[in-house]
């Protein structure tokens, strides 16, 4: 490879610039040189994104050489997929300024659904040589007729971040679209005589991931359809990363979620003031605006140099940001994980994470923004929204320092994106069952499907299924001649309207009376709203006039009194690993040594009266501990196994329980631990403890338990939209969310009686169980159980370890302010 002409011409304008090519970087681009399929997997700031595309400027260049930098109007050769549009900009610029500097004629296009429709039609004459695109633009493009000719002379598809897309529907989506792009373009390939062109090999699949746990079943899930073992490029490299925790200056003995982060805003500002461009993560939306004020408000100097970055603010603004941020024109930018990935912010010299990141991964992630050189050292400050998280930031070390990774486990037998996608097929040029069949069984997520599945899938969109089969509604694909293909416009436009996989709660645009968009709300926070309450939207306090026509009209407020917005499904759940290195923690907490963590140094008076109280378990242990109040009898669990199984576990419990003695519980639950409340003593002793975390009859436990009927229930809409049963609306006039949920609830039930082993139906309840309610991670939790030490405490008052817990129990019913007041009376009642 080295003595190729593409190589000695990249290997000669990067010694211009005075680099020199990773040692990784060379081997990805010698596997493409020689036709191979892998993946690359490489730290944040390492040049990812160059070893692939200089791998197909290589590649080009070497079938060409004598004319490579004349040739124009190529034909696709790269299709770049990104999660992300706010990526697609930041790549594009990097790939054109290559392009540029080499003096070759390339074309780079973007296409998502920012792309304006000139744009769009403009790439339909002339296909630029590389594609940036999206999973969802990616299938849009497959909706189009005669899109067999789009990948003629395609060479690579790349798939950046496929660790952020695998174990999501739309990685899903990625997978089906390489089996019909790689089946497309290789027919077409065996089609043609000569080989004299350069394009004489089939097409290419190569996928770029930051560090991930499960990296060799990452590879074989993205090169499934291509039947090739492939190869995986890792970067023998090191990013240093210095994690420095923002110590509070009290520690609080009875700590609580949410309310301390703000208090330390203080010492934030010093941060920032010695930083030239610092990004501050927060996890969920709400507390980012709350911030951004709180910032503000203490610095008031930073007006005109911080800003504002989520999904739901007005895309003009976002890109406004990512361009300020690239220039170095900003000094604060504070963000949600819309800037997670990839984009390559050079002038980021400091990340400051607010709150847990609940995941080895995302922390590294979000770390790797600063110091986006591969020389350059990262570095992160962890803000704790309560005193608990200090010891997330010790264990968030000790992972770090062994490379604990999560795994993201890819999506096996997703039925309403299999649907979505014969539809796709249909509604450009249709398919021929058999050859599609071939296809989708090429894929991870599809290979054990049966031929029985695949028969149901068919009369599904032919005639709506079972229990669907009178209503022309749902009889979508016709047959002509064997092909299957969609000819009613109406069901086209409406299928191309909402063709993805991200099913979230109904969005309203907010904009000024005066004009001008803000950006986005959700409809269940503003439908709680009266004409002149006054919120908070990008950083801006506005006051709600009316909504019309499915916007929110708003006029600009100078109130100070303000209702910041929350959005569904802020809160990430804490991740195995991270859990299991807590837990290793508060093994190391109870005797004070002089090489201690400086985290659980502070923390030992904290320590000392949970210890005095009750109990700090150890790594081997499980702490129950049982709690008489005014309110009633508390049990408290404390599992360190985050939320999502704790909800889970929390609803066996008081199932099997229930089975001991008629009782009623009211749940509260936190990633740390749950709460079972009930107005009588709660029979758990030594007789019975374990028998009550046994892994037996789990699964239906579970199933009678937790409702998960009413789970699969909610979890059917998604599905159902996905897989086209429920239509959303046209723009401009999008159903509203129960509107959507009571169709399907109504679908829900109809299949339940008259088609009970419908695969959707099916698939709801797989992914209440796998996705959920963690059912596997539930599993290990109780395995792990059986074989540790069950501690039962029954302390006289609340301790550190269950105040938490039982402030969330209060959270629902009460407002912020309220809330404040009623835990501090708490703490001083508590002695804190």
């Amino acid at each position: 490879m080295k003595k190729t002409p593409g190589y000695k011409i990249i290997k000669s304008w990067l010694a211009e610039k005075d680099r020199t090519p990773f040692r990784f970087q060379e081997e990805a681009w010698m596997h493409i040189a020689d036709g191979k399929h892998g993946l690359v997997n490489a730290p944040t700031g390492f040049g990812k994104t160059y070893s692939v595309f200089l791998g197909a400027l290589i590649q080009f260049i070497n079938a060409h050489p004598k004319d490579y930098k004349t040739r124009s109007k190529n034909g696709l050769q790269l299709i770049w997929i990104t999660p992300l549009r706010a990526l697609a900009k930041d790549i594009g610029r990097a790939m054109e300024e290559v392009i540029a500097e080499l003096g070759m004629e390339w074309k780079i296009g973007v296409r998502n659904g920012d792309t304006e429709i000139s744009e769009r039609q403009k790439q339909k004459r002339q296909m630029p040589e590389v594609l940036i695109i999206t999973p969802e633009s990616l299938h849009l493009l497959l909706a189009q007729k005669g899109y067999y000719d789009i990948f003629k002379y395609l060479r690579i598809i790349a798939v950046d971040e496929w660790h952020e897309l695998l174990g999501s529907k739309r990685g899903v989506q990625v997978e089906l679209a390489i089996s019909r792009i790689v089946n497309v373009g290789n027919s077409w390939l065996k089609g043609t005589a000569s080989s004299s062109n350069g394009y004489d090999r089939p097409i290419q699949v190569w996928g770029i991931s930051a560090t991930i746990g499960n990296l060799d079943q990452a590879k074989d899930v993205l090169l499934s359809p291509v039947k090739e073992h492939g190869v995986i490029v890792k970067a023998d490299l090191k990013k240093k990363i210095e994690i420095i925790p923002i110590i509070p200056d009290e520690i609080e003995k009875y700590p609580w979620a949410g309310h301390l982060g703000l208090k330390l805003v203080h010492k934030v500002v010093p941060i920032v003031r010695e930083s030239k461009t610092t990004l501050v993560f927060i996890n969920t939306r709400g507390m980012s605006e709350r911030w951004y004020q709180a910032l503000l408000d203490e610095a008031p100097d930073l007006a005109g140099a911080i800003a504002l970055h989520h999904g739901s603010i007005e895309q003009a603004l976002r890109l406004w940001v990512e361009d300020s941020l690239h220039t170095g024109r900003l000094k604060v930018v504070v963000s949600t994980a819309s800037l997670d990935l990839g984009v390559d912010f050079r002038p980021v010299d400091t990340v400051i994470q607010v709150g847990s990141p609940k995941g080895v991964a995302r922390f590294l992630q979000r770390a790797g923004r600063s110091g986006h050189q591969p020389d350059a050292v990262s570095k992160i400050y962890f803000l704790p929204t309560h005193s608990l998280e200090l010891v997330e930031a010790a264990a968030l070390k000790s992972a770090v320092k062994e490379n604990l990774i999560e795994s993201r486990e890819p999506m096996m037998l997703c039925f309403d994106v299999l649907i979505q996608f014969l539809c796709t097929l249909a509604v450009s040029d249709g398919f021929y069952p058999d050859e599609i069949f071939n296809e989708i069984r090429s894929t991870f997520c599809f290979s054990d499907i049966t031929y029985e599945e695949w028969q149901e899938m068919l009369y599904f969109v032919t005639n709506g299924g079972n229990a669907l089969q009178q209503y022309d509604e749902y009889k979508k694909v016709e047959i002509l001649n064997g092909l299957y293909k969609i000819t009613s416009r109406r069901i086209a436009m409406r299928h191309r309207l909402h063709i993805g996989t991200i099913v979230s709660e109904s969005m309203l645009k907010v904009r000024f009376i005066s004009g001008g968009y803000i950006g986005v709300i959700e409809e269940w926070f503003v439908s709680r709203l009266e004409p002149g309450e006054v919120f908070t939207l990008a950083g801006r306090n506005v006051e709600l006039v009316m909504i019309k026509d499915m916007t929110v009209l708003v006029r600009r407020s100078t109130s100070k009194k303000t209702i910041v917005p929350s959005w569904q499904g802020g809160r990430m759940p804490l991740s195995a690993n991270l859990g299991r290195k807590l837990r290793e923690k508060f093994d190391e907490a109870t005797v004070v040594k002089p090489d201690h963590d400086i985290e659980l140094k502070v923390l030992q008076p904290l320590f000392e009266l949970q210890e005095y109280l009750s109990r700090v378990p150890r790594a081997n242990e499980l702490l129950i501990e049982q709690i008489e109040t005014k309110e009633g009898f508390h049990l408290f669990v404390h599992t360190f196994e985050g939320r999502l199984v704790n909800e889970a576990m929390a609803a066996i419990l008081a199932y099997r329980i229930s089975k001991i003695v008629p009782i009623t519980f009211s749940f509260a639950m936190n990633d740390y631990s749950f709460e079972l409340l009930s107005d009588q003593p709660i029979p758990v002793d030594d007789t019975n403890v374990y028998e009550l975390f046994t892994t037996e009859f789990l699964l239906d436990d579970i199933q009678r338990s937790a409702n998960a009927t009413e789970m699969a229930k909610r979890k059917f809409r998604d599905i159902s939209v996905i897989g086209g049963l429920i239509f959303q609306g046209y723009p401009g006039e999008y159903k509203k969310a129960r509107h959507l949920q009571s169709s399907a609830s109504l679908l829900f039930k109809v299949f339940r009686e008259y088609d009970k082993d419908n695969l959707l139906l099916r698939q709801a309840f797989q992914e209440v169980l796998f996705h959920q309610m963690e059912e596997v991670r539930l599993r290990n939790m109780l395995e792990r159980i059986q074989q540790s030490k069950i501690i039962l405490s029954f302390p006289e008052r609340l301790t550190p370890f269950s105040f938490p817990v039982k402030v969330d129990s209060m959270r629902e019913a009460l407002s912020s302010e309220s809330l404040e007041d009623r835990v501090k009376k708490m703490q001083q009642q508590l002695g804190s």
